[in-house]
């Protein structure tokens, strides 16, 4: 049966809204860069066009197109426009404000009350080889070969792009140390009963402590170990009952009463996260009581499209950069009996992320 003009309109508008959805990514890049929310703070939250020019580093010739992005970021939802129905379409008219999204852009934290921007994860996201990785998912799917997409478009792996590219590398640990920032102030605020009634926890694969630091901030009581590589602890120094460990999980978890796992198995095919499991699991029946792991991490599935389009395209850069991948509920709950663990509760209190208790 024909389908209506209009519906085939429709569907036609559709398929180019994807494929130029990559052009929205850009427009985020673009805003990050030039440090738009920024501006639009410190102009008290509210800014027009002439604003924005006479405050952002843009060069004469490029200023005649800044309304354009400025339109997309606010049909996307980044900034809110007032007044944007203008007969000549220039934007002069037109004032923009921040909300929500775009407060997590400002540099200034105090707006956030958290410790931390997203500008960074956002440059992370869209850096030349992550982008570049993307760009051969086609090729891949239709390749026998084992290499990534990450691996076919950069020659290398995501980590020795990071120690052999100093820019990247800078990119990649500043991301990772934001996102820290960010989530330990969440947690802490959010998570609370996790922490209530221990003495120690070891924060795995923790990088350079923001988390372990922001949970004995939080609970004194608690002593902190971060374990993860040499040349990742390489030059942090014991502070606020917080010690580092040089070590492999793969080998070795030290004691505690809590092993916390903030974002690191979907790093990781089953096979692995198996034996990181494992390791947490001997880890926490040393004492005289049992003790539980903690992990931070996605649970697909969530009544919000929004959140769960985002945990996808996770999935799709899971897939892309290592081949690993987010994980659907029943997927967690096999990797939890290979390891040994028999109890689990999932807590969706994190928006794209949940808290996983996982006890024996």
């Amino acid at each position: 049966m024909a389908m209506a003009s209009a519906e085939l309109l429709q569907a036609e508008a559709d398929l180019m809204r994807h494929s130029l959805g990559y052009l929205k990514s850009m427009a985020l890049h673009s805003a990050v860069k030039l440090g738009i929310a920024d501006a639009i703070h410190r102009c008290g939250g509210s800014a027009s066009l002439p604003d924005l020019l006479a405050t952002l580093p843009l060069p004469p010739s490029k200023q005649p197109y800044l309304a354009r992005l400025m339109n997309v970021l606010a049909t996307e939802g980044i900034f809110v426009a007032e007044d944007a129905a203008v007969a000549d379409g220039d934007g002069a008219a037109c004032v923009y404000h921040l909300n929500t999204m775009s407060r997590l852009l400002v540099s200034d934290t105090d707006i956030n009350g958290s410790a931390s921007t997203q500008s960074s994860c956002i440059l992370m996201a869209t850096t030349p080889q992550m982008v570049g990785s993307a760009l051969q998912l086609g090729k891949w799917f239709q390749s026998d070969g084992e290499a990534t997409p990450f691996v076919m478009a950069n020659g290398r792996s995501p980590y020795v792009v990071a120690a052999q590219d100093a820019e990247f590398n800078s990119v990649f640990n500043e991301a990772m140390a934001a996102d820290s920032r960010y989530l330990a102030d969440l947690v802490v605020r959010e998570c609370s009963d996790v922490f209530k009634g221990i003495t120690s926890l070891v924060d795995v694969a923790g990088g350079t402590g923001t988390m372990a630091r922001a949970i004995t901030k939080a609970f004194p009581h608690v002593k902190c170990s971060v374990l993860d590589l040499p040349h990742v602890i390489e030059g942090s120094s014991a502070q606020d009952n917080v010690e580092f460990i040089a070590g492999d999980m793969m080998e070795f978890i030290p004691s505690a009463d809590r092993i916390l796992l903030k974002y690191v198995l979907h790093n990781w095919n089953d096979a692995d996260c198996v034996k990181i499991l494992t390791r947490c699991r001997e880890a926490i029946t040393h004492g005289t009581k049992e003790g539980k792991v903690i992990i931070i991490d996605e649970v697909v599935g969530s009544p919000s499209q929004d959140i769960l389009e985002a945990q996808l395209l996770m999935d799709m850069q899971m897939m892309s950069l290592f081949m690993a991948k987010e994980r659907y509920e029943q997927d967690w709950n096999k990797i939890f009996k290979e390891a040994g663990f028999i109890n689990y509760k999932i807590y969706p209190i994190l928006g794209v992320r949940s808290v996983i208790e996982l006890y024996i």
